[in-house]
């Protein structure tokens, strides 16, 4: 039986595609690649690459040389010692029924531990101390807020009681002021903490670079992982804050009636649970992708051009388009009911929260709104920005696609209820991300998925807001461009666009590689899929959404 990588002539296959007849070699990650496969290698920016012609491969390998005999080369490894050994430390008769394997296989499987533990520090680790140290930031700055209140309260009391407990309200401020100076001393030695922890991460993630850069044998044999040790994410100060109880004044007991200020309770409780290694992140049900996509469901929504839609259920969608009208359809076109923007304008685009609750960008008065119980209430308001596109988050996060009032500038923000948690506007280089930001969808993986009308392009920034890629649509038979519209993400990790023009939808996976379309579709718009990863397509100009199931 033939190798798997050779074909009938014996015609070495490419390490990558496994399909084509390599060309090139990597010289830096030791793999064998084809013509078109050496792209997408190069595209891998986590490391220095070095191609060269595979005829120029030099088929001796590099054996590591011996670290207790310089002038012999270590063709095995002891597995008891975890060392490299050469023909002299065999015949030494240290190594004498120990077990041994080859060298170079030891070598590549600790490369791969390195990248794995670095990949795990830049992408998972470091983001989650990140947010934390984020949050104690976000408390540090509302203290202000939190204590003026109870100040001002003291300050109330002390106006009513006149001259006579002046010296009891100072007392209370003083003791406000003790427990602020504590409660943020408290938060400042955690933040203290958590960046001397950060210090170090970047410092192990640049030295795992140099290590990986370097292809230094002796690096990479003592290398020691500390991965394990900074999953155990770092303990959560928890304050109880202190409360100032009033009671109705009496000048016989002024001081008692005054009130009581309940003492400043701060504490430290680990954040719950260690992060998981990457390896024991479970994957959801694999489900392969239908050889036929089939419309199951078609609805007629009335509108004279239908523009977006989102689930709440199997059986329920919100819907809006060319008018002010938002509504929630269910799959027998019964109309469950309909809300009218706050401005009497189109909306912009909407989402449904994890709680079920519609929320919709207005841009004609720059808002983000909430509709719960019917009943309108604005969130947001923004300055200087108009609010496009909209999505809820697996942590009930919203994300906004949003551009400048001159049009030049564009970018997507994260909030936390109105608090802006995250800004991305700019790469590692400085240069935006996006032209026109406009329909967005957080992945499963947290990525965060955007439509760029004015590059055309899909455009997919992992949680940090570090880009991964772009694209640009898929090389077929048509002339027409690509122009994708709306954009929504599956359990699979799968991201769908829609490709109005051309009328069909691009299905990609999670690294943006193009798996098939979705075809016979008129002018598709809006997407959303429902929790059993059934497709809604909003067609504009028809304005009938179709239920799809492509899974």
């Amino acid at each position: 039986m033939l190798h798997p990588r050779h074909s009938a002539q014996d015609v070495l296959l490419c390490d990558s595609c496994e399909t084509a007849p390599l060309q090139s070699h990597c010289e830096r990650c030791n793999i064998n690649l084809c013509t078109n496969c050496v792209g997408k290698h190069l595209l891998d920016s986590s490391r220095k690459h070095r191609v060269i012609p595979f005829i120029e491969k030099s088929s001796t390998p590099n054996y590591p040389k011996c670290p207790s005999h310089p002038d012999k080369q270590c063709e095995l490894h002891c597995e008891k010692c975890d060392l490299p050994v050469c023909s002299t430390c065999l015949a030494s008769g240290q190594h004498e029924g120990h077990k041994l394997s080859e060298v170079m296989k030891k070598l590549s499987a600790k490369t791969q531990d390195l990248r794995k533990d670095l990949e795990e520090l830049e992408t998972r680790i470091y983001p989650r101390y990140e947010g934390i140290v984020s949050n104690v930031q976000t408390e540090k700055a509302e203290l202000e807020t939190k204590y003026g209140k109870l100040t001002t309260a003291a300050d109330q009391q002390g106006e009513v009681l006149h001259r006579e407990i002046t010296a009891i309200v100072n007392q209370r401020k003083s003791d406000i002021a003790e427990m602020k100076t504590k409660h943020l001393a408290a938060l400042n030695k955690n933040t203290d903490e958590i960046s001397h922890s950060i210090t170090e991460l970047k410092q192990i993630i640049l030295n795992l670079k140099a290590i990986l850069e370097s292809n230094d044998v002796s690096l990479i044999s003592t290398y020691k992982s500390r991965n394990a040790e900074f999953r155990r994410l770092p303990p959560k100060v928890q304050v109880t804050l202190p409360s100032l109880s009033a009671q109705k004044i009496n000048t016989e007991q002024l001081r008692e009636m005054l009130g009581s200020l309940s003492p400043l309770s701060i504490n430290t409780e680990e954040q719950g649970y260690i992060m998981k290694s990457a390896e024991a992140v479970s994957s959801p049900p694999v489900k392969p992708l239908l050889d036929e996509p089939r419309i199951t469901a078609t609805i007629n929504t009335g509108y004279r051009g239908l523009y977006s839609v989102s689930c709440v259920s199997e059986e329920q969608v919100w819907t809006c388009g060319s008018n002010e009208i938002m509504k929630l359809l269910n799959l027998r076109v019964k109309l469950l009911t309909s809300i009218k923007t706050k401005s009497g304008e189109t909306p912009r685009d909407i989402a449904v929260t994890r709680d079920g609750d519609l929320v919709y960008t207005d841009y004609s008065d720059k808002t983000i709104n909430l509709v719960k119980n019917k009943e309108i209430q604005t969130v947001i308001t923004l300055q200087g920005w108009e609010p496009l596109g909209v999505c809820s988050t697996a942590s009930d996060d919203l994300l906004v696609t949003m551009i400048s009032d001159d049009r030049k500038l564009s970018k997507v923000v994260r909030y936390s209820g109105s608090t802006e948690k995250q800004s991305i506007q700019f790469d590692d280089q400085g240069r935006p991300l996006y032209s026109s930001a406009r329909y967005i969808s957080e992945n499963k993986n947290l990525d965060i998925c955007v439509v760029d009308w004015g590059v055309d392009a899909v455009v997919v920034v992992n949680q940090s807001g570090k880009l991964r890629f772009r694209y640009t649509g898929h090389r077929s038979n048509t002339k027409r461009s690509f122009y994708p519209r709306g954009i929504t993400t599956d359990s699979q990790s799968h991201i769908l666009t829609a490709d109005i023009n051309n009328h069909r939808i691009h299905i990609l996976d999670q690294d943006g590689q193009f798996l098939r379309y979705i075809h016979n579709l008129e002018r598709p718009r809006g997407l959303c899929v429902d929790i059993r990863d059934n497709l809604f397509v909003a067609e504009e100009f028809t304005a009938k959404m179709k239920k799809i199931q492509y899974l």
